[in-house]
């Protein structure tokens, strides 16, 4: 068990003490933020934008420049999504969880491949030497930027993607030394199964009303 502690203390060595405090701060909204998407709570959102805002200067410093495109479209994204979810007529939310239909499915695979190619050149404008984890990072870019997309329009196949983007990061991020981000990720794991179960047995719940 020590090994793995040492694993993770070992990265911030020679880490400033204001990026650990701010990687910590990022690690507890992110955790607060998927556990109110998981409860399809509108406070998503808010603290979303906290943890993504800060995650993208702390990316940018240590020049992942995918991920960190990824996490300043986040902050955007959330503001459509947080307006998106917070609509209503006559008191009541109007924006139901649902499934994607044919149209959002291509919809999304346009997205993603879009994504893959922007996240590319984005690598190649800071003139960076793509390497395989930068590879695996432009992909993720694409995953998660439909899941995102999915997310702030409630559809459950956004929880499918987020599960399947985070067992890609979490190895990921333990490799780069991102220690806090890579146990966030694992929690993000937890949390997005549950979500997804959780949306699904809402969903169903529902179809059955109806």
């Amino acid at each position: 068990m020590s090994h793995i502690f040492d694993f993770f203390l070992e990265a911030y060595k020679n880490t400033p003490t204001f990026q650990i405090v701010l990687e910590a701060i990022a690690f507890v909204f992110g955790i607060l933020s998927v556990w109110y998407a998981k409860n399809e709570n509108i406070l998503v959102y808010p603290t979303g934008i906290i943890c993504t805002v800060i995650t993208v200067y702390l990316l940018y410093i240590n020049q992942y420049f995918g991920d960190m495109m990824m996490n300043f479209y986040y902050s955007v994204m959330s503001i459509y999504g947080w307006w998106n979810w917070s609509r209503k007529k006559e008191n009541t939310y109007i924006l139901p969880i649902s499934r994607t239909n044919q149209r959002e499915k291509i919809i999304g695979l346009g997205f993603f491949a879009l994504t893959i190619v922007i996240t590319f050149l984005v690598y190649k404008g800071f003139n960076y030497t793509m390497q395989i984890p930068n590879y695996i990072d432009v992909v993720t870019s694409g995953v998660f930027f439909t899941a995102m997309w999915y997310m702030a329009n409630k559809k459950l196949e956004n929880w499918t993607l987020w599960i399947i983007g985070n067992l890609i990061t979490i190895p990921l991020y333990a490799y780069r030394g991102l220690g806090m981000l890579s146990l966030q990720y694992i929690i993000f794991t937890i949390l997005a199964i549950q979500g997804y179960l959780q949306w699904r047995k809402s969903l169903n719940k529902e179809k059955a009303t109806v």
